[in-house]
């Protein structure tokens, strides 16, 4: 069984996770089809003509219309 440090590491490293380029090259907008982009900063992919952020969760993009967060006028 792990301890609880244990835990805490393998989250780290969870949260520290980057993108895959190739995934992030055949991406698109689930809304739209259209072009995202990864902010990094914000760990989240932006849809422009939607106007949606799809959250990246430890490496991996949540392409939920429900997890999207709106960007409004944002942009």
């Amino acid at each position: 069984m792990m301890k609880p440090e244990e835990m805490m590491q393998d989250t780290d490293r969870a949260a520290s996770h980057e993108v895959d380029p190739r995934l992030l090259e055949v991406l698109v907008c689930p809304l739209t089809r259209g072009p995202l982009v990864y902010d990094r900063a914000n760990s989240e992919l932006i849809s422009h003509q939607a106007r949606k952020a799809y959250p990246v969760r430890a490496g991996v993009p949540i392409m939920l219309g429900d997890e999207a967060r709106d960007l409004g006028d944002d942009l």
